[in-house]
């Protein structure tokens, strides 16, 4: 691990933003960087500084964390995001997990569990809230009965696992292949083997698998 990790931090509220600063900088090895209110100036100083890790709320003015989370995916950056968010529901859970986020904490237990949630993001490791783990069990059961209802997923190669997953978020073919840099072919010639083994018929037949189980394939 880095001797100096560097950190953006973008919350709308300015008490939280210091006084979560303040917390990181009491430790060893942590430096924030700079600071963001909104989320447009939040991705400007992720685009210019290229911190370590971003930590990001969910909800701010002109654009929302996982707007941020979309933007920095796409366009490959270094960059680790760690959402701190009051929202403890499933579905906020699942959009993040979906977009490749490994760390994931509510702000009532921000202060005692960022940093430990940097330090494992940053060793590639996924961190999420304890009080979620109730959220991350579910997940896990359903991923279990729909491997049990359609056992060819496990015949999926990596790459065709994740294809479906970018299905899931309604890229198309086109996106996919701008994002895994190969050619629009290859993607389709990958759509075309996941249904063949699992056996899905029709046009719309994959991206409508994909979306309904997306928590699932994340």
């Amino acid at each position: 691990m880095k001797a100096e990790i560097r950190i953006v931090i973008a919350d709308d509220h300015a008490i939280f933003r210091h006084g979560l600063r303040h917390v990181l900088e009491k430790e060893r090895g942590l430096k924030v960087v700079a600071e963001a209110s909104d989320g447009e100036s939040a991705l400007e100083r992720i685009r210019e500084i290229l911190p370590d890790v971003a930590l990001l709320d969910i909800d701010m003015p002109v654009r929302d964390g996982f707007s941020i989370a979309r933007s920095v995916r796409d366009a490959r950056l270094p960059v680790e995001i760690v959402f701190l968010t009051m929202h403890r529901d499933e579905l906020h859970l699942n959009e993040a997990l979906g977009l490749g986020i490994k760390g994931y904490v509510v702000k009532d237990g921000a202060v005692i569990e960022v940093v430990s949630c940097i330090r494992a993001v940053l060793a590639g490791q996924s961190y999420i809230s304890p009080s979620l783990s109730t959220h991350l069990l579910e997940r896990a059961r359903r991923a279990s009965a729909l491997t049990q209802e359609r056992p060819a997923l496990a015949q999926l190669s990596p790459t065709e696992r994740r294809v479906l997953a970018l299905l899931a978020g309604y890229r198309t073919s086109k996106e996919i292949a701008a994002q895994l840099g190969v050619s629009v072919r290859t993607i389709e010639n990958h759509r075309a083997n996941i249904c063949n083994k699992l056996e899905l018929h029709g046009s719309h037949a994959l991206v409508k698998f994909a979306i309904q189980h997306q928590s699932e394939l994340a």
